[in-house]
């Protein structure tokens, strides 16, 4: 049995912090108003010469030095991202050439706040049917740049950043053996208009501004992802009491306590940082699970779930023996 397991985890956040306070001196805010409504005390936003693929490429080091791998050693990178670098080439392309890897497969996934989860689906699946034996999976983004600075309901909400693990074929008669056992996607593209970009190459010729809808966004959120999550587990064949830990993607303190809720988790095994990095899309999955490793949380042996949603909408959960 070939399983897919994470033998190193990164993560790489641009230097400039910016808080509430901060934020308020520019917009039509407070720090009360958006920590009672989201969580959020702090975001990071990407400077001069800090982009996606730079912030990529610093977690994919991190993630390449915590497995004790070289670059060289890797035949596939896939990198989820809602704001590449350029319409294309993929800046998974951009990664490999300064991470210094001479040929291996390299493409971009787009699924928004869902794309490492997607990400992580694709590589799976690559490795289980022989195509490639270790691989970097990131999330990366800079929303700061597709933001509308003026609407103080979706400024505050975003934030910039990048994570990355490196996976890798390991052949197991066990079944009780390290790895992903289950992951689980959905889209449902019906409700574009409650988050989306108002832009784009074939449309308007732009790149755009994110516009969203939140009531109507978070009451999907928590609906969505306490069932993907009950679905996987299912897939499994573990129950909600079995897991150690809930890594979920970083959009909202609201949400994350709502799903926890409705799955009957108890909160303190859910790995929450979005009161530090603000909602980083594609990037929070893995930026999370980086924190809760590095710091002595999440443990080999454990059961740990991975999920997240985002526009299109698309939504989905990973079930891993880590």
């Amino acid at each position: 049995m070939i399983r897919s397991v994470i033998t190193g985890t990164g993560s790489a956040l641009p230097v400039r912090r910016v808080s509430n306070a901060q934020l308020a001196e520019q917009v039509d805010t407070s720090d009360e108003w958006i920590v009672e409504r989201t969580g959020i005390r702090f975001r990071h936003i990407a400077g001069e010469g800090e982009t996606t693929a730079t912030l990529a490429a610093d977690a994919c080091r991190a993630a390449l030095a915590a497995a004790g791998v070289d670059a060289q050693d890797i035949d596939l990178i896939v990198l989820a991202t809602a704001t590449p670098d350029q319409t294309f080439p993929a800046s998974a392309t951009k990664v490999q050439a300064m991470l210094g890897i001479d040929d291996c497969v390299a493409f971009d996934v787009a699924a928004v706040c869902s794309g490492f989860l997607y990400a992580v689906q694709v590589v799976d699946s690559m490795i289980r049917s022989g195509v490639a034996k270790r691989a970097l999976v990131i999330g990366a983004e800079t929303f700061s740049r597709i933001l509308d600075w003026e609407d103080r309901t979706t400024c505050v909400l975003f934030g910039d950043g990048a994570g990355a693990i490196v996976l890798e074929a390991q052949d197991t008669a066990d079944e009780g053996g390290r790895g992903i056992l289950t992951t689980k996607l959905h889209a449902d593209g019906r409700h574009n208009q409650l988050l989306y970009v108002d832009g784009g190459v074939s449309t308007t010729g732009t790149v755009g501004k994110l516009r969203m809808k939140g009531r109507e966004v978070f009451r999907h959120a928590v609906t969505n992802l306490a069932a993907v999550m009950t679905e996987s587990l299912a897939m499994a064949g573990l129950s909600a009491d079995q897991v150690d830990w809930v890594v979920p993607h970083q959009a909202n303190a609201r949400i994350l306590d709502a799903t926890a809720r409705k799955l009957g988790l108890a909160p303190e095994r859910v790995v929450v940082t979005v009161d530090q990095h603000a909602n980083t899309s594609a990037a929070s999955v893995p930026l999370a699970l980086d924190v809760a490793v590095r710091d002595g949380r999440i443990q080999q042996g454990q059961i740990v779930v991975l999920e997240a949603m985002g526009g299109g909408f698309t939504w989905g959960a990973a079930v891993i023996r880590f």
